[in-house]
């Protein structure tokens, strides 16, 4: 994403003559994270990284990185409408035209990534019964 901000700061001047600079620069970011090479180099063998000592304010990071985890797993349409949803505060008209698609495929892309979301978490959480 850097790059893509970057690139938006080395274009300034002319961005910041449109009418909407802040659409323009959030198109910016959603094409660079849709594009083939973001998707080749998010493929790429990463080392293995320990986790970390948890210490204070862990339990917060912690539950982000989690949620970071399952947005991972969604498939990358879902991913970036939920996350302009919920991070970005878009309406369903805003995430449409970031992503080149109708609203009604929007609220689905949505409404499939939050059923997958919490069945990811379903399966995540131990079942404890008591014996007696």
């Amino acid at each position: 994403m850097s790059d893509v901000l970057g690139r938006a700061f080395e274009r300034w001047e002319r961005i910041s003559g449109m009418a909407e600079p802040n659409a323009y620069v959030r198109r910016m970011v959603v094409n660079e994270y849709l594009s083939w090479r973001r998707r080749l180099t998010r493929t790429s063998p990463r080392a293995e990284v320990e986790p970390m000592v948890i210490s204070d304010g862990a339990d917060e990071r912690a539950e982000r990185d989690a949620m970071i985890r399952r947005l991972a797993g969604l498939p990358r349409k879902q991913r970036a409408a939920v996350v302009l949803r919920y991070y970005a505060g878009l309406s369903d008209r805003e995430i449409a035209t970031q992503l080149g698609c109708r609203e009604t495929t929007v609220r689905s892309q949505i409404h499939r990534a939050l059923n997958a979301l919490r069945i990811d978490l379903t399966a995540s959480t131990p079942n404890f019964q008591e014996t007696s």
